[in-house]
């Protein structure tokens, strides 16, 4: 005679994790603001708090997830956890990197030296810690960034690995206590948000670079940088993008898992508030809405560099976490119709495909427009989803449901049904795709192997080459140069009104600027902004020294012609390109020429500037008083950028130069021109 198992105490079912169709609702309205946001922030400024909320739910559901079990079986099997994870996660991460590495292999090679330590991050779920290393800000444009968005997926990782060690502390010492441990991890995430708004640079946050392009800080030169070994490292990147200061987020969301159990909840006096719950959710998404609505993360600077949302980081994020928590109360409430409002049909697909349609779309929205930050067109995002929906949808059925569920390998293997003909011709086929792929990947692993090491993050230049051209610049006699610019061959044009098309220009080795040299031998000495900051080595291998800067402002480019001034930098010829990014005024153009030794400089080169008047309508009287500069100052020569760059393709932005080295060469040659010019 058999026996029935006894059914489980009562007590192991109060963690037991229902299916949640309202999580996913609410998983939907977040990546849909992510998506909007980073298609064109000017549609919803603050879309990126649905990072936000998406942390506080991985923090609530996976702790949840971990006690439940605990209760049920009495332990928590942490290899079996880390692997449900990696099935979760990993399967379409990789397939995503592999395809998009060999689309660049194949299509768009330019960018692969650049983009290799983000791969790589990318597979070790660090992206967040590179990008913090090599200075790419989450809002930084111009460069081609095809994978900046893991930073979150390596947040939620890190927190994946870790935070099981945890509970399994916590459920196995104090599991008559959750709800008071609950409250330790609100308190600790107040502590990290506390933390946070001491550590925020508020105004504007800059720095200057040195020769080779690197980030310098130091009193006067920068503002809002730690120095980390030798490298400037920003202060509030750091904290939107390191795994301490977000895991604020996760952590609100365990400590509410602690709190609010949903079949505990359906057992206590509150299974009958579910209109009052109802409220609440409403007031949490119609809270989370206008957060959206109003917050920013960084503008420029008022004066100089760009300005961050000091509302973020003194608060923000954790009021963010806390109307999520308002949500997702009403959501995993029964008896309240929160969770059958966010659960709808559209909403329920969306989330479930949440995690794909992250991982994909900010790829395809990078292939389309070739640089962060350029603002996409409705049409352009219409045709964005176009792609990113059935690729998400395509990743979702063949690739994350089977691999999830077990069921891949069992069809490899053959193990699904009894073999037949069509069956075998579906694995040889499948076979086949898979060795194609395979070859597809080793082509671009050594396209990405071999391609030339250059610069990553917006400024920050990879410190051995750096190493290399001082050490190549200072074992070079400055007597064995006759001259930064002598060796050239430009042609001759007319420099105002005229549009100039400049040939290329052998590069020239020059010697490292130091104060000792004599005048004649300083080379030309360049100052600028953001559209300067994308011909750097073009720049230098011309000879010239260039200093740029991303949002660089004209009281900034005052400063920094006073610095070089008082440092003996400045030779017979200085460039300086602003107002791109603000009015300049007659009187700021004449500082900067009342600056320069007029005992030293014989040649001053002022560009005019190139950017669509509907964002940046100050540029049109910026060109109207730097081509008026001429006729002021005998010394001065403009080098029409504006009217020259017509003939050339820029950016996608109709600004920039740093999506290709035709068009920063062209910038160089244009500059060299100007100053050989009679």
């Amino acid at each position: 005679m058999s026996t029935w198992p006894e059914p489980p105490p009562r007590r192991a079912q109060i963690s037991r994790v229902p299916y949640l169709p309202g999580l996913d609702g609410l998983r939907a309205l977040a990546v849909v603001a992510v998506m909007i946001y980073h298609a064109n922030s000017n549609w919803l400024h603050g879309g990126f708090l649905g990072v936000e909320v998406f942390f506080v739910i991985s923090g609530y559901l996976i702790t949840l997830l971990i006690v439940a079990e605990h209760e049920r079986t009495g332990h928590v099997n942490l290899g079996q956890f880390w692997l449900r994870r990696f099935r979760r996660l990993l399967p379409a991460l990789y397939v995503m990197l592999i395809a998009l590495g060999v689309y660049m292999a194949l299509f768009y090679r330019a960018p692969l030296g650049k983009t290799r330590g983000d791969f790589l991050a990318g597979i070790l779920y660090s992206s967040n810690w590179y990008q913090i290393w090599v200075g790419q800000g989450y809002g930084d444009s111009e460069a081609f960034a095809p994978l900046r968005h893991l930073w979150s997926l390596a947040v939620e990782e890190q927190f994946y690995l870790i935070w099981p060690l945890v509970m399994i502390a916590v459920v196995t010492r104090f599991r008559r206590q959750l709800p008071k441990v609950g409250l330790w991890f609100f308190g600790l995430s107040i502590a990290i948000t506390v933390a946070v708004a001491v550590l925020f640079e508020p105004g504007d946050v800059y720095n200057q670079v040195d020769q080779f392009g690197r980030k310098v800080c130091g009193p006067g030169l920068s503002n809002g940088y730690w120095t980390v070994a030798g490298r400037c490292i920003s202060v509030n990147d750091t904290l939107y993008l390191s795994s301490v200061s977000r895991s604020a987020g996760l952590l609100l969301g365990a400590g509410f898992a602690l709190l609010w159990r949903p079949m505990a909840i359906m057992r206590s006096s509150l299974r009958r508030r579910g209109r009052q719950i109802d409220i609440i959710g409403l007031i949490g998404l119609i809270a989370i809405g206008y957060m959206m609505h109003t917050f920013r993360l960084s503008g420029p600077g008022v004066e100089q560099g760009i300005r961050f949302d000091a509302r973020l980081f003194r608060g923000g994020f954790f009021l963010t976490g806390l109307a999520t928590l308002l949500v997702v109360a009403a959501a995993t409430h029964q008896r309240a119709m929160m969770g059958k409002v966010l659960g709808n049909p559209l909403l329920h697909w969306i989330g479930t495909r949440s995690y794909g349609l992250y991982l994909y779309h900010w790829p395809i929205y990078q292939i389309i427009r070739q640089q962060a930050g350029v603002k996409m067109s409705l049409g352009q995002f219409v045709t964005a989803l176009a792609f990113a929906v059935p690729i998400t949808e395509l990743s979702y059925r063949c690739i994350e449901t089977p691999i999830r569920q077990g069921k891949l390998s069992e069809w490899f293997r053959g193990e699904r049904r009894p073999p037949n003909a069509e069956e075998a011709k579906k694995r040889q086929l499948a076979v086949l795709a898979s060795t194609v792929a395979v070859g597809l990947m080793f082509f671009a692993i050594v396209s990405f192997g071999f391609a030339k090491n250059v610069c990553v993050g917006d400024l920050e230049c990879d410190l051995a080459t750096a190493r290399a051209e001082a050490l190549q610049n200072t074992t070079t006699s400055p007597s064995s140069v006759a001259g930064p610019i002598a060796e050239t061959t430009v042609p001759q044009s007319t420099l105002v009104g005229q549009t100039i098309a400049p040939t290329l220009v052998p590069p020239t080795t020059i010697p490292a600027t130091t104060t000792t040299l004599p005048v004649d031998l300083i080379p030309p000495l360049a100052i600028g902004e953001s559209v300067m900051a994308g011909a750097l080595p073009e720049l230098r291998a011309g000879g010239i020294n260039p200093n740029a800067e991303e949002s660089r402002g004209p009281n900034k480019v005052i400063d920094v012609l006073g610095l070089a001034a008082l440092s003996g930098q400045i030779g017979r010829t200085v460039v300086i390109q602003v107002g791109t990014n603000g009015s300049v005024s007659d009187a700021q153009f004449d500082q900067m020429m009342a600056l320069l030794p007029g005992d030293r400089v014989t040649r001053v080169v002022f560009m005019t500037v190139r950017a669509p008047l509907s964002s940046a309508p100050w540029t049109a009287d910026n060109n109207i008083r730097i081509r008026g500069l001429a006729a002021r100052y005998p010394t001065v020569r403009i080098a029409d950028w504006e009217q020259a760059s017509q003939s050339i393709q820029l950016c996608k932005d109709n600004t920039h130069i740093s999506c290709g080295d035709e068009m920063a060469q062209f910038y160089v040659n244009l500059i060299l021109a100007t100053i050989t010019a009679p």
